[in-house]
């Protein structure tokens, strides 16, 4: 069950180690800009997909209730992300060859490569390091819609006061010896309604809720392409993510059907460090633009870069309860609007 519910997100990291993310490092000092760009809009996704599916009512159990969840959440990346602006001005080195101004990030639906021209100086002389490299189009045609994905497995317990702690965790799993991921997460959800007075003769319950997940994934990068001028030694992506949320929660609880919501706030920083060593290869052109040599320079440890979402999200939702097994959808309207569904077993 563990390996399932990391599936999704491997996959999502295997679709990514296709792209050759590598090739960028030829910007040279242009490489965590143009990175930063690309990369946006999957970061941001998975920060606001991992912090859904942690309730299906504001009602807590009983002391030791408990519940087991398999949930799912997919972050839908808007049309404006699906593109950045490529502007010249913005970058030192790099131009498009065909003079493009709009061009892909990792979560777009055209998976069109772009060829970007580099033209760099080399201190103290008249020349200058050219080269050449197709940045990746998108990998949303790789998932059955284009939203981030970010499956979930859960356990809560009902403690003293009305308060159940909820728990989420998945060792580190591969993925085809390339791909690692693991997740832990711990939220806690305290009953309100029972300070209220006689609401609480009522299906209405209210809480709050706070809660903390934590997703680490890495993958190799592989020397698989003889034509991009780049060679790589221990070449590594690491992927750390941490992502935190604070609701209040309301919930109509009836015997079949059960109405809940939640509002509050998202905040999340993620990172991405490209690790290893890199060979850069490069023509050496004088001011004629006539080629009069090559070079061949390595750096290590090229890419660290940080991307941060926050904000408001308010969600709405309705789970069936069929005895002890619940089933649940609720959607969040937020920057990435996100669908959470899922399936618990749930012992009051």
């Amino acid at each position: 069950m563990k390996k399932r519910i990391t599936l999704l997100i491997m996959l999502c990291f295997s679709a990514l180690q296709a792209q050759e993310l590598e090739s960028l490092l030829l910007a040279g000092e242009d490489a965590s800009k143009l990175t930063e760009n690309y990369m946006n809009p999957l970061m941001k996704g998975l920060l606001y997909s991992i912090n859904g599916g942690w309730y299906t009512t504001a009602k807590t159990h009983r002391k030791f209730g408990f519940d087991i969840t398999i949930s799912a959440s997919a972050s839908f990346v808007p049309n404006s992300s699906q593109n950045f602006t490529f502007n010249p001005a913005d970058y030192e080195f790099l131009v498009t060859a065909n003079g493009e101004t709009s061009i892909p990030t990792v979560m777009s639906e055209n998976s069109t490569e772009t060829t970007i021209d580099v033209r760099i100086p080399i201190n103290g002389t008249n020349t200058f390091k050219v080269g050449s490299f197709e940045m990746p189009g998108g990998i949303a045609e790789d998932f059955p819609i284009n939203a981030v994905p970010a499956p979930m497995i859960q356990v809560g317990v009902g403690l003293p006061s009305n308060t159940d702690v909820k728990l989420r965790f998945v060792p580190k799993l591969s993925f085809d010896d390339d791909v690692e991921a693991s997740l832990i997460g711990v939220g806690l959800q305290h009953d309100i309604t029972q300070y209220l007075g006689p609401i609480d003769k009522l299906p209405l319950n209210v809480s709050v809720l706070a809660a903390f997940t934590r997703l680490n994934a890495t993958y190799a990068i592989n020397d698989d392409s003889f034509s991009d001028n780049v060679t790589i030694r221990n070449g590594e992506a690491d992927f750390t993510m941490n992502a935190w949320t604070i609701q209040a929660l309301g919930s109509l609880d009836f015997k079949i059907i059960t109405l809940y919501g939640g509002f509050g706030y998202n905040q999340g920083k993620s990172e991405i460090n490209i690790k290893g060593d890199y060979n850069l290869s490069y023509d050496v052109q004088d001011n004629a633009g006539n080629t009069v040599g090559t070079i061949t320079e390595t750096i290590s440890n090229p890419v660290n870069l940080d991307f941060e979402a926050n904000g408001i999200r308010t969600t709405l939702g309705a789970r069936l309860n069929l005895g002890p097994i619940k089933i649940f959808g609720d959607y969040t309207f937020q920057k990435f609007n996100t669908l959470s569904a899922g399936l618990a077993i749930s012992i009051r």
